[in-house]
């Protein structure tokens, strides 16, 4: 058995930020499940997502290629192939239980069986899809909670998309999606190796948990950075009007207030982590399956989420921009032998989608070298040649959300963000955006962006922009538009 195949069990959550597990520095938080994933494995502390929404992230993910190559922009752009038909084709057993969100949602994109449940409250592309949750609710003679039924609320405008599930609480989207997984994992006969992808659909607004859950938090301290007018009026004119776009339209059953009072600004943080906490139970309650169902005694487990949540933080809602909020995400990797080390922490910057070909590797399959992505099985075995990411991208262009500018464009290093922004609606020629040193402002106030002495800085990190379009648009692109 020390020689086999592990079994790879990989687990996402959809809108999930860096600081809401305990044991990575969020003592708030009641996440003693994904605690022991930390302090049993190895954490990634600089994980950066490709791109600032669901799809185009988890495209990404999937196919070891930045947005702009695999040509999946935004959500409902065509996506039907992944690196799971490797694993699949090399023998592993390969399950979906929840959120992929590929387009269509039922493709097979590589996986055996799929169990689709997708977002909370769809509304726009797949608003008449019924997924299995879906049909669970039905079964039961249940309407779901959504959008059109939230705005009968009186408390609606107000609310930033927090409202508790008041259905059974089986049936909350995170409590049915464990509940599936663990059904599969005690129903289908045992097969190994066994790749099992689990797709959460929160802490995603609605931010919906069971009363129960949040009654843990409803008398907790829970850190809120302050909204300073300095960095709202310093931000450029396209995050300043998508600000006003999402007090207007309410995207995901939230309506963001332009100027939130801290009591409503706390309550959704409170729905948020409350739903963090809900996924955390469900996370021990899988492992207690597959432990008792022999999946443990070889197994690799990896944790993380496709992008995170301002939250209110620098007065945005949700994703679509790129600070700190949004594009770092946790990420752990736990082997139930230990072989990686236990506690340990990576420092070093990663990206989000350096998990496929790190998932292929410890599989024992090959690597297509026109991945943009690499592998952290050097870093997971301490290497001493491995040294991270010099810098980490991430791209996103206008859609139904992000609706000010045409394109937006990041780089970042140890030390800086520059955040790129064209054809702005409102800004003269069209081109504006943000710089950042992080190194003497982490929480990204300041933006430096127009700062004549900055200038130098700002130049170089454009020349590294446009050498990765160059090294990562040509050859790849033409590669994975023969496998698409």
């Amino acid at each position: 058995m020390a020689n086999a195949r592990p079994n790879i069990i990989f687990i996402i959550t959809d809108q999930q930020r860096f600081d809401t597990i305990s044991a990575l520095g969020s003592p708030h938080m009641d996440t003693p499940n994904l605690d022991r994933l930390v302090n049993e494995g190895v954490s990634f502390s600089q994980c950066h997502i490709t791109a600032p929404s669901c799809a185009p992230s988890r495209a990404s993910l999937f196919t070891g290629q930045y947005p702009h190559t695999t040509g999946i922009l935004k959500n409902a752009d065509e996506w039907t192939r992944s690196w799971v038909e490797d694993l699949s084709e090399s023998g592993y057993t390969s399950i979906n239980v929840g959120k992929m969100h590929t387009w269509p949602f039922t493709t097979p994109c590589g996986f055996h069986q799929r169990y689709v449940v997708e977002n909370k409250d769809r509304y726009l592309e797949g608003r008449y899809f019924f997924d299995e949750w879906d049909k669970a609710l039905a079964a039961r003679s249940l309407v779901k909670q959504q959008r059109e039924l939230y705005r009968e609320r009186d408390d609606y405008d107000e609310a930033i998309g927090s409202f508790t599930w008041d259905l059974d609480a089986d049936m909350q989207s995170d409590n049915f999606v464990g509940g599936l997984a663990k059904w599969w994992t005690d129903t289908y006969p045992p097969t190994e190796p066994l790749f099992l992808q689990i797709g959460f659909p929160g802490p995603h607004p609605p931010y919906d948990p069971t009363p129960e859950a949040l009654d843990l938090y409803r008398d907790r301290e829970i850190p809120l950075d302050p909204l300073e007018d300095g960095d709202l009026s310093g931000q450029p004119k396209a995050y300043q009007g998508m600000r006003v776009h999402n007090s207007e339209v309410d995207h995901d059953s939230v309506v963001l207030p332009l100027s939130p009072t801290e009591e409503q600004r706390l309550n959704q943080r409170q729905h948020y982590c409350a739903n963090v906490s809900m996924i955390d139970e469900q996370v021990g309650q899988i492992m207690d399956a597959l432990e008792k169902n022999g999946y443990l005694e070889n197994s690799i487990l990896i944790f993380t989420s496709d992008h995170g949540d301002c939250l209110t933080d620098h007065g945005h809602s949700q994703k679509w921009t790129m600070y700190e909020q949004v594009m770092r995400v946790p990420m752990i990797v736990w082997a139930s032998d230990g072989r990686f080390g236990k506690g340990r922490a990576v420092e070093e910057k990663v990206s989000l989608f350096d998990i496929g070909p790190t998932i292929l590797e410890l599989a024992g399959c090959e690597v297509p070298e026109h991945f943009s992505a690499e592998s952290l099985v050097p870093a997971l075995e301490e290497k001493e040649e491995w040294k991270g990411r010099d810098y980490v991208f991430a791209e996103h262009p206008r859609d139904g959300n992000f609706t000010t500018a045409d394109y937006q464009i990041m780089v970042r290093s140890d030390r800086w963000k520059l955040v790129e922004i064209y054809g702005s609606d409102d800004a003269e020629g069209g081109r504006e955006g943000m710089l950042f040193d992080l190194e003497n402002d982490s929480r990204e106030v300041v933006n430096l962006w127009s700062d004549p002495e900055h200038f130098e800085v700002r130049t170089e990190l454009r020349e590294v922009l446009l050498q990765w379009r160059i090294e990562t648009g040509s050859c790849a692109s033409k590669t994975f538009a023969d496998r698409r």
